[in-house]
């Protein structure tokens, strides 16, 4: 059974002051809904995206709050996995779907993030660490443990990690949604503030507000002015929550074990990708998910981005958005931005075959998703 797009929208992501975190959510559920020619009464069930609703704007029960944004309050339900709650959401959609309890559905993310104040922001975030084990632990922490794991092994370069924030803002550049509109150079991106050596402050994504939506439906639509995309491959992998308990530093089995089910899913291999969005909150994080995927043998992720082999013209286009460091990442809505974004790109005939890949924590919850046009 074929899972179809049917719409999708995605908000300005950034400071946004002006607007809460029910403006954002009630836009992108009306901008989904309105691309997807459907009306309110025919989404049957929404699927609701967040991580710190709780504690940065004292707003649970998020399912119920979306319902009755939508004319007949469809059943409702909010998933929370770090930052893979946009891909976790999308699995409970899909599954619903292809179970035939429903055969029309809306899965939207969203996080207000820049309201609160900044040590709160920090400390919710690093809930999505094992607090028991990694008390007093930061994420930019915990990946440059990553990230000093794949420089001792193989190698990788101060000037690779750089190439990777550069070709995301240079991504990014060309997204109108994106947080960040601006080219850095290797210079600046190396040069730029130590945070948690070797990460500096430009190798991390952002503190970002913002929301995404989808329509999924099973039904055959009716004749449509764009044929839309579908999702054909999903995986769904874990790991460890805590570091000290992985079987590696230098890959994400999370990673690898959803991609193997995603891609079999698909009858497809990582050679029939063209285009990814994959979860660089750390510049460390994209080269090992551009590895962990099959795009680059292990070790080799960092050189292919010096080389340009993740941009136009190279074997294949990686975070054409500008990714979790241009675009911006408001935690729940990552995982479904970067659906959405794809599906935009494969409506537009720029490709035919994409992958989303959506991370929780420092890869304990992976996400992966394909899609065809």
């Amino acid at each position: 059974m074929k899972v179809i797009i049917a719409g999708h929208y995605i908000t300005q992501f950034g400071e946004l002051w002006s607007k809460s975190l029910i403006d954002l959510m009630r836009e992108a559920i009306k901008g989904a809904i309105e691309d997807s020619g459907l009306t309110e009464t025919d989404i049957e069930a929404v699927f609701v995206s967040n991580m710190g609703s709780g504690q940065n704007d004292n707003q649970l029960h998020l399912g119920a709050l979306a319902s009755q944004m939508i004319s007949g309050y469809p059943a409702a339900s909010r998933t929370e996995g770090a930052c893979a709650s946009g891909g976790l959401a999308m699995i409970a959609a899909e599954q619903a779907l292809l179970s035939n309890q429903y055969q029309t559905v809306l899965v939207v993310g969203v996080e207000k993030m820049n309201d609160a104040d900044s040590s709160l922001t920090t400390k919710y975030l690093a809930a999505a660490a094992n607090y028991t084990t990694e008390s007093g632990s930061t994420f930019p922490g915990l990946y440059a443990i990553l990230a000093n794991a794949h420089i001792k092994k193989f190698g990788t370069t101060r000037s690779q990690l750089s190439a990777v924030a550069k070709k995301n803002h240079h991504h990014g550049f060309d997204n109108s949604q994106a947080q960040y509109h601006k080219q850095l150079t290797i210079e600046q991106i190396s040069n730029s503030s130590l945070v948690a050596d070797p990460l500096r402050l430009l190798d991390c994504s952002p503190i970002t507000d913002g929301a995404a939506a989808v329509v999924l439906t099973t039904k055959q639509l009716k004749e449509q002015k764009r044929k839309r995309a579908s999702i054909i491959g999903r995986g769904h992998g874990q790991d460890s929550l805590d570091l000290a308990n992985r079987r590696s530093l230098i890959e994400l089995d999370a990673t690898t074990k959803a991609a193997k089910q995603a891609y079999q899913m698909a009858g497809l291999t990582s050679g029939d990708i063209e285009v990814a969005e994959v979860h660089d909150c750390f510049t460390i994080a994209e080269i090992l998910a551009i590895e962990d995927l099959g795009f680059f043998k292990k070790g080799e992720g960092g050189k292919a981005t010096e080389e340009g082999q993740t941009t136009y013209g190279g074997k294949v286009v990686i975070n054409p958005s500008g990714g979790l460091k241009a675009s911006g990442h408001p935690v729940g809505a990552t995982g479904v931005k970067q659906i959405a974004y794809l599906a935009k790109l494969l409506e537009e005939k720029k490709f035919t075959r994409a992958l989303a890949h959506n991370v929780g924590g420092s890869g304990a919850t992976a996400i992966v998703h394909i899609l065809s046009s």
